[in-house]
């Protein structure tokens, strides 16, 4: 019997297998292009920043210790590393300064895991700029609705950690189409990604700011990106993670709803529904510190250099040689 048709695989996993696989060759629509746009160019904006702080800092020494295959460049940075290290790094320094963009009803920060694994895979496998959107538009889609479909504020009381879960599938499916996986294959990649899957809400009290950059950006595209290029180099798994018995949504849903993995894909972009940032905010009690310069600068009563401002700032601070596409080769740089 054909793998397609093989009575193990659910409908749901069929559907969104086959919807990644074929997401490489979908145009979007104009408007979710030009958002994805947005998104992207704000998710550098915040590597470049992060590339100065402490857990960006600590990601590019890590990462530079590594070495290993010169597949893709860590952003603010001349290093060129494999597209794991890079991803890992770049993603650290996308949450560095807690300006990435951010997914209320899926409890995610989907930019600083699926735009860092992106980036990474894009770079390795040569894929075009339309390739590259249309990936990461695709990881907003399965990330978003993979904590969605496990209730994500349930999920969070559990404590369980919805910032590393739905972005390292976003991840994975980000990569895995831009390495040209097929149906079955992504089938394989869904379920190396749910062996990854991992993520301990505790990053609460991570008063330097470093494990939370991992948690919520490093490991989601570290572990995609892997996931992605292990199976495309042949390794094979379980057909279908999400169902039968002992599967993801019977280790981690109380009442999972699985069919909101694929409810109106192709339709519905949860790019659409994702916010970018003003400023360098997270929870409320932060929101309430910051009120006060931000009014400041807004009335000219307060210092004009205020840093509160950060979309703008990181804007203007990326520069056209910031954002070319890196090569790999001996004169390659992503600094700004």
């Amino acid at each position: 019997m054909s793998a397609n048709h093989d009575p193990q695989v659910s409908p749901v996993m069929r559907e969104l297998a086959a919807y990644i696989a074929s997401a490489p060759r979908k145009p979007l629509p104009p408007a979710v292009t030009e958002k994805t746009k947005h998104h992207v160019l704000d998710t550098i904006a915040a590597m470049v920043s992060g590339s100065r702080l402490a857990p960006g800092r600590k990601a590019i020494a890590y990462v530079r210790a590594l070495g290993g295959v010169r597949e893709a460049c860590v952003i603010g940075t001349p290093l060129v590393t494999a597209a794991a290290n890079a991803a890992l790094a770049n993603g650290m320094l996308a949450h560095a300064d807690e300006t990435d963009d951010s997914h209320a009803p899926s409890l995610t920060h989907p930019g600083c895991g699926v735009v860092p694994a992106a980036l990474a895979m894009a770079e390795r496998e040569r894929r075009s700029g339309t390739a590259l959107l249309r990936a990461v538009a695709l990881g907003y889609d399965v990330g978003c609705r993979l904590t969605q479909s496990l209730n994500a504020y349930q999920f969070r009381e559990d404590g369980h950690s919805t910032h590393s879960f739905g972005p390292m599938f976003g991840a994975a499916a980000a990569a895995g189409a831009l390495a040209g996986l097929r149906e079955r294959a992504v089938r394989h990649l869904l379920s190396y990604t749910a062996q990854q899957a991992s993520g301990v809400s505790c990053w609460m009290r991570d008063e330097e700011h470093i494990e939370k950059a991992f948690d919520f950006g490093g490991m989601p595209a570290r572990n995609g990106v892997a996931a992605a290029a292990m199976v495309a180099s042949g390794f094979t798994g379980v057909e279908d993670v999400f169902s039968g018995e002992r599967s993801f949504f019977v280790a981690y849903g109380r009442a999972p709803t699985p069919d909101v993995l694929v409810r109106a894909l192709g339709t519905n972009y949860e790019i659409m529904n994702t916010n970018i940032k003003r400023w360098s905010v997270a929870r409320r009690s932060r929101r309430r510190s910051i009120r006060s310069p931000i009014s400041s600068a807004r009335t000219g009563s307060g210092p004009t250099t205020s840093r509160s401002s950060s979309s703008a700032w990181r804007i203007r601070a990326l520069t056209p040689s910031t954002t070319a596409a890196c090569r790999t080769s001996a004169s390659s740089t992503c600094a700004p």
